[in-house]
């Protein structure tokens, strides 16, 4: 019988605490959530390993300690709503959950969608909702919102999420740039992202946060 709770604690002694994650409502909720049970079945056994694991298709569940930095520099407050692209199964969603007053998840692809919000609701997650759709375009029905948050990286921050974003709110987003990526926080103002970096983290490019390219003859 494998103890996930006992790596759970490893897991942000030696991954999340060493990177400058102190706050406690992040520490308990990633102390709470049980990862290995938002990552595929055979991923379960490394569910807590210091990497990013992989869901299949470019796409992945984000590596402890980046995400626990994303979600440091967010700043959440127990009334934000929160938009959470690119959910992968749901552990971001979750730990999300616990910070903030509200999750609307997307993923795009629709399996994968439906099987986050069963897990999500089978750990009594009820104030997350997923929904299949566009990563680029969010989920505007939902918004504004207060926060966004990426998991995956991306090249350009598309008008269409600005959009979603209440003025004054924050955004996390690993930007892709060489071979190392660059995770920066935005904040809204006057109607414009301002970004500052934060740290140097690396994903896969999400489908639909690709530059625009001119053609050349």
């Amino acid at each position: 019988m494998v103890d996930y709770a006992t790596r759970r604690v490893f897991m942000v002694d030696t991954q999340v605490r060493p990177s400058d994650v102190t706050k406690f409502p992040i520490i308990d909720a990633m102390l709470g959530v049980p990862r290995e049970t938002y990552v595929p079945a055979a991923m379960r056994e490394a569910a807590y390993v210091g990497e990013n694991l992989p869901l299949g298709g470019d796409r992945v569940v984000l590596e402890p300690r980046t995400l626990a930095k994303m979600l440091d520099g967010l700043e959440i407050e127990p009334h934000d709503a929160v938009l959470d692209l690119g959910c992968g199964l749901g552990y971001s969603t979750a730990l999300l959950a616990r910070l903030a007053g509200f999750v609307a998840a997307v993923e795009d692809d629709e399996q994968r969608a439906a099987e986050a919000q069963a897990i999500l609701s089978e750990n009594g997650v009820d104030n997350a909702a997923v929904v299949c759709g566009t990563l680029s375009e969010g989920a505007p029905k939902s918004g504004p919102y207060d926060v966004i948050i990426l998991q995956g990286a991306i090249e350009r921050f598309p008008d269409a999420l600005v959009e979603q974003l209440r003025e004054g709110g924050r955004v996390a987003a690993i930007f892709a740039e060489g071979a190392l990526g660059v995770v920066r926080i935005g904040h809204k103002i006057d109607g414009r992202i301002s970004w500052r970096f934060a740290f140097n983290a690396g994903a896969p490019l999400l489908k639909g946060f690709e530059s625009t390219r001119d053609f050349v003859l």
